[in-house]
């Protein structure tokens, strides 16, 4: 009986395993066919792969794209560990009510959905473009500023924090450290799980950001890879081929931080501050 439950289970997994997996085949597959051909379903690989790729960058600037999302994700991610770490390190480290009371407060407002703050946040950096017009509208800078500061990324360090060996912090400071060298020099390098795991959503999330760019990116040069995805796929005779082509590049990415640090992901999401 046993015996039966385990091949059950793993029955049920490789089944569940197929079914995640399909998706990312047929699009692999689908880059390889004519637009026709992905349209008809066909299920096989074809010889249009090179056509294409030769499409893709030829007729597109993909290349204008993916440095635009590369740029926003990188500074997105490193600035968002920074802050959102030193937020959380502070909240759990140094307790009052008046800290609790601010840290309630924030997480209320993961209660807050975007599209009910996208037209203020969007008339905030139009009055922004007024004195600063280098971070305001139409500008990489305002595609990442305001996710810097999210109050899941607070709550997530704050959370983890409380992994953190409070005794290096007291030797640290009988030792004469400061508090900022605490945090660079003791914190960080013993936290490396939880900023992976971090590290993997902020990059995650940023990458694949559609909404706000597609409000405040303009200029066509500006526009990061989601928004050329969605522009391709919206043409009159959209080419299926040249449209998987671009998704399977945009991919890859994602998936190569998410193997670059997969070590450290799930000790990070469990709290483990062991390297």
């Amino acid at each position: 009986m046993k015996r039966l439950k385990s091949i059950a289970a793993y029955v049920f997994l490789v089944i569940a395993a197929l079914i995640s997996i399909y998706p990312f085949f047929w699009m692999v597959v689908s880059m390889t066919n004519r637009s026709v051909d992905v349209t008809g379903g066909r299920q096989l690989p074809g010889t249009y792969l090179m056509e294409n790729l030769n499409n893709l960058f030829g007729q597109v600037d993909m290349v204008t794209a993916l440095g635009n999302s590369t740029l926003v994700a990188v500074i997105s991610t490193l600035l968002t560990m920074l802050l959102t770490s030193l937020a959380g390190y502070g909240f759990h480290v140094y307790r009052s009510r008046r800290k609790d009371i601010v840290f309630n407060v924030l997480l209320l407002s993961m209660m807050i959905p975007f599209a009910a703050i996208m037209i203020p946040l969007y008339r905030l950096f139009g009055r922004i473009s007024q004195v600063a017009p280098w971070i305001g509208i139409d500008t990489l800078a305002a595609a990442f500023l305001p996710t810097l500061t999210t109050a899941f990324f607070i709550f997530f360090f704050r959370q983890n924090t409380g992994m953190f060996p409070e005794e290096l912090i007291e030797a640290s400071r009988l030792d004469g450290l400061s508090e900022t060298g605490i945090f660079f020099r003791i914190y960080i390098p013993t936290m490396k799980t939880t900023y992976a795991a971090a590290a993997i959503i902020a990059f995650m999330n940023s990458w694949n950001n559609f909404l706000w760019p597609l409000i405040v990116l303009q200029s066509p040069a500006k526009k990061t890879v989601p928004l050329l995805i969605s522009n391709l796929g919206s043409s009159y005779a959209p080419d299926y081929g040249m449209i998987m082509s671009a998704i399977t590049i945009a991919t890859l990415p994602t998936v190569f931080v998410f193997f670059l640090m997969q070590k450290h992901f799930v000790a990070g999401m469990t709290g483990s501050v062991k390297g």
